[in-house]
């Protein structure tokens, strides 16, 4: 039976042997540059739920407003993605990473001096707003940079922001907390050099665009077109059950240790720092891995992998918790860069639509999750979020239903 295939007719661009700028010469320069934009984007977003308890005294808030701005940020941020990486694959705007990090600044000096609860709002959505610019363009550029190792490119791009989200309760433990919310400000140099080094990644962009014979050439997907839609179903949900269990940790994880455990506020920091540093150090290695052995067997081991350390957490004691949310860390987060390569490999030809699609998407779920989480925080407790959350990991068992992407690469070279 003769199946259908997804073919996408799209320009792209070949090197000029006489072309000055060599991708491969500059890959790990431009990579670790648009790496290091991303710590310093992540950052500016960790910062706003690491402040969370100092917000809530200062503004006296519940739980479903905690989780309201989690949901402001996020849902900004996943709704514009998909349409930058749809506009950029048409139109590539190297010198829009600059505006979208600028975006960021603003938003930091906005909750910097929000006198209202709904300007802190306001402050959350121009962050989302930077970060729904920033990560389509700069994913494409990491994979143009990547010399065909996809997945080391994918999670050298996103270990950068793994990191940040890692920094930013460090900081406002040691920083934020100290000299109160107007300390935020501070943190625009950081922005600054952003931009600065933003703009010269544009530069080198724009040279090898300029400096390339352009062509169109034909992306031949190897699976019909329901197969690739049903694969990005699973990608999806597969992507949904690690934010959602992942903003159950990024966005209350300090509540949760100072509620059962009675840590000080600047210790629960702390141990948030140790769970993101964990959860960079997954990111960096799950790419490289993934290159070598697949990436349908990386997702099998993050998700389904993760599961009895989840089940686990909720009954365990303070030393427990920090060795299992270190584990928990380290495994789950090597899922992300294998989805987001394997669904660009399922969709060839729209690099920055899908990426744009999956950091939007994992974006809108983690904020959605966050709000719904706060609810159910407000009505039942923190421990019993815990204990809900854990049993997610076991949506990765619908990986079984993702398509063997080396045996497609064969029917196509075949």
């Amino acid at each position: 039976m003769k199946t259908e295939q997804i073919v996408t007719d799209t320009t792209t661009t070949a090197p000029s042997p006489h072309a000055p700028v060599s991708a491969t010469a500059t890959a790990f320069t431009v990579i670790l540059a648009v790496s290091l934009c991303h710590g310093i984007n992540d950052i500016m977003q960790s910062l706003l739920a690491a402040i969370y308890p100092l917000l809530k005294d200062n503004y006296h808030l519940d739980f479903w407003q905690i989780g309201l701005l989690t949901f402001t940020f996020q849902l900004t941020a996943s709704l514009l993605q998909p349409v930058v990486g749809l506009v950029t694959d048409k139109r590539p705007m190297p010198y829009s990473l600059p505006w979208g990090m600028a975006s960021s600044l603003v938003g930091l000096i906005v909750l910097a001096y929000a006198g209202h609860y709904w300007i802190l709002l306001a402050g959350a959505s121009l962050i989302g707003i930077g970060s729904a610019v920033f990560h389509p363009e700069s994913s494409r550029i990491a994979r143009l940079a990547s010399g065909g190792r996809h997945g080391l490119a994918q999670s050298l791009f996103q270990v950068g922001g793994n990191a940040g989200q890692a920094v930013g309760p460090l900081l406002a433990a040691f920083i934020v907390v100290p000299f109160g919310q107007s300390s935020i400000a501070w943190f625009a140099v950081a922005s600054l050099i952003g931009i600065v080094v933003l703009w010269k990644v544009g530069n080198w962009y724009n040279s090898v665009r300029a400096n390339t014979a352009r062509k169109t050439t034909a992306f031949v997907s190897p699976f019909t077109q329901r197969r690739v839609f049903w694969a990005l179903v699973v990608l999806a949900l597969l992507t949904f059950s690690k934010n959602a269990y992942m903003a159950s940790l990024s966005s209350y994880y300090t509540f949760y240790t100072i509620e059962k455990f009675g840590v000080s506020v600047s210790v629960s920091q702390v141990l948030l720092f140790v769970f993101l540093g964990a959860n960079a150090l997954g990111i960096l290695l799950g790419g490289p891995f993934g290159d070598r052995y697949g990436q349908k067997a990386m997702i099998w081991f993050s998700i389904v992998g993760v599961l009895p350390f989840t089940l686990a957490l909720p009954y365990a004691n303070l030393e427990w918790t920090i060795v299992l949310t270190i584990v928990i860390g380290l495994i789950l987060s090597s899922a992300f860069s294998n989805i987001v390569v394997l669904a660009q490999e399922l969709v060839p030809g729209r690099v920055g639509m899908v990426a744009g699609i999956f950091f939007g998407f994992a974006f809108g779920m983690g904020g959605i999750a966050a709000a719904a989480l706060g609810v159910v925080a407000d009505a039942k407790g923190i421990d019993y979020v815990y204990k809900l959350c854990s049993y997610l990991p076991l949506v990765g068992l619908l990986t079984v239903f993702l398509p063997n992407m080396r045996k497609g690469r064969q029917a196509i070279a075949h």
